[in-house]
């Protein structure tokens, strides 16, 4: 159902540099560059996830209550994932473990504040 997500940057080479690292765990490569935004995917017709720099030249902000969860093949990679986040330089925003009985769940937040988790269910 999603086609592709989008999280603004105020430092476009510098998340850039963030996600080429991080989604790289996942199979991620750049599918698309149009300059100002940068597309993620793990294969052609798969959903993408991108940041870009805001078209209205404003500041990016953080959006409150907004999170975009990416999925992991288990606990293992979300807990390794998780890690590789935090080695990145994103800060921690929940620690991997069980959520709601259902989900293990890692949180952090990227470089320029956004949140996000890996995720995958709960074995």
């Amino acid at each position: 159902m999603i086609a592709y997500t989008t999280i603004g940057t105020n430092d476009l080479p510098r998340a850039a540099a963030f996600y080429d690292a991080l989604l790289a765990e996942l199979g991620a490569v750049r599918a698309m560059d149009m300059g100002r935004l940068i597309a993620y995917a793990t294969g052609e017709g798969q959903p993408m996830f991108a940041i870009c720099t805001p078209e209205d030249e404003q500041a990016a902000t953080v959006g409150n209550g907004t999170m975009i969860a990416l999925t992991a093949e288990n606990p293992a990679a979300v807990e390794r994932l998780y890690t590789k986040a935090l080695e990145l330089g994103a800060t921690d925003a929940g620690a991997p473990g069980v959520r709601g009985g259902m989900f293990y769940i890692g949180y952090f937040r990227d470089l320029d504040g956004n949140k996000l988790n890996f995720f995958c269910p709960a074995a």
